[in-house]
């Protein structure tokens, strides 16, 4: 039995989209929305950055999705790599982060607000 090719296409972007996610979250959500939360300044600047990533993906009109929040991620690494940012090598000083960082501290906070099925 063939599987159509739809299908293995949407189940490959899906895992991908999960994947970065997943790892995006370990390499700056977890240890930036735990300072976020020890800083109420720091949180302010996640939350407004939040509601940017929310307006450009459209969030107010249709729901955020893990592909959204991934490609939007990715599409941001890449601009910031043509422009020159680096993703830091070592562990992040959440007293004073770049935009690039505090961006993707956002998007990690909005997929963490996503239906935890969807991340699994």
């Amino acid at each position: 039995m063939r599987v159509p090719n739809n299908r293995v296409a949407t189940r490959s972007a899906a895992v991908a989209a999960r994947s970065t996610l997943t790892t995006l979250t370990a390499a700056v959500g977890t240890a930036g929305l735990a300072a976020a939360h020890a800083n109420p300044g720091l949180l302010a600047e996640v939350d407004q950055h939040a509601a940017g990533v929310r307006d450009s993906l459209d969030g107010d009109r249709c729901p955020l999705t893990v592909a959204a929040l991934a490609g939007y991620a990715e599409g941001l690494r890449d601009a910031a790599s043509e422009h020159g940012w680096t993703p830091p090598a070592e562990s992040v000083d959440w007293s004073e982060p770049d935009w690039v960082l505090t961006r993707l501290l956002a998007v990690c906070l909005l997929a963490r607000g996503l239906d935890p099925r969807h991340l699994a």
